[in-house]
């Protein structure tokens, strides 16, 4: 009784590990400073409130927690709320994609209306989460309105924070469907702005235009050719400057000479190693 006791003991703890780790399952992305221009040549607005940095993705954090998923995305600048948001940022907005089953021919390769980039097929997306300033009443109603064939597969979080350089939130694992092991799923982050007046058909979307402007980005095209994204994940994302000429290359676009759609940016995801 003495011996078996504390073995008895030793094999509850470490199932009770085994049990903790399952529940803290966790992958973490880096991206390296310095590459929030898009393509390239992007350019943040000319209004002070979009301060350097802003737009400069530097990680994303996914972590399963119990029965829901945080996830956590740190900027290259210290977040304001010059527009009262009243939630620690205004300016960011953050579209959160994910790939649950990696199979080519299930989910969408068409992003998030506003976005101007697709998928890979055999990168298409399952789910994705928005992380917005704006309350979630609107954000809701806008993926309603302008995303109806995919805003089952658009989570919003009932809250999204933001702290010091970091933007956070978490949902319900179940709503994100897949195994439920977010270390096997393939993730990107694209880094957009808050935009309070969108385009009837984009949600949420800073425009970006040929030459900057007080709200609008700068360096692309007055089309609807080019990628209305300012950073994401590219390469091994482990935050090397490698990994900057990849996300150039990933972004490259062309436009016909109406400013139509020529060929667009095609987008993939990342994986942990």
């Amino acid at each position: 009784m003495s011996v078996s006791h504390p073995l008895r003991t030793l094999a509850a703890l470490a199932l009770l590990s085994l049990g903790a780790a399952a529940s803290a399952q966790q992958v973490t992305f880096k991206d390296p400073t310095g590459d929030d221009n898009g393509p390239g040549k992007y350019k943040y607005p000319t209004d002070t409130v979009y301060k350097p940095g802003s737009f400069d993705l530097t990680q994303l954090s996914v972590k399963k927690n119990g029965d829901k998923v945080d996830f956590e995305v740190t900027v290259n600048s210290t977040l304001e709320d010059p527009w009262k948001m009243g939630v620690g940022f205004a300016v960011q907005m953050v579209m959160i994609f994910i790939d649950t089953d990696h199979k080519e021919g299930s989910g969408f390769t068409d992003a998030i209306p506003g976005l101007y980039v697709k998928f890979a097929p055999a990168d298409a997306w399952d789910r994705a989460v928005i992380l917005s300033p704006q309350g979630a009443a609107r954000v809701k109603a806008e993926v309603s309105s302008k995303a109806a064939s995919m805003k089952d597969a658009i989570l919003v979080p009932e809250r999204t924070k933001g702290s010091g350089r970091k933007i956070f939130a978490s949902v319900p694992l179940k709503d994100l469907g897949g195994d439920g092991d977010v270390t096997k799923w393939g993730y990107q982050v694209l880094m957009q702005s808050n935009e309070g007046f969108p385009d009837a058909k984009e949600v949420l979307t800073r425009r970006v235009n040929e030459y900057e402007g007080q709200h609008r980005f700068g360096g692309g095209s007055d089309g609807l050719c080019d990628p209305h994204v300012m950073d994401l994940l590219a390469g091994d994302a482990k935050g090397d400057k490698s990994e900057i000429d990849a996300q150039h290359n990933m972004l490259k676009y062309e436009c016909a000479e109406d400013g139509s759609v020529k060929s667009m940016a095609t987008l993939t995801m990342v994986r942990a190693k």
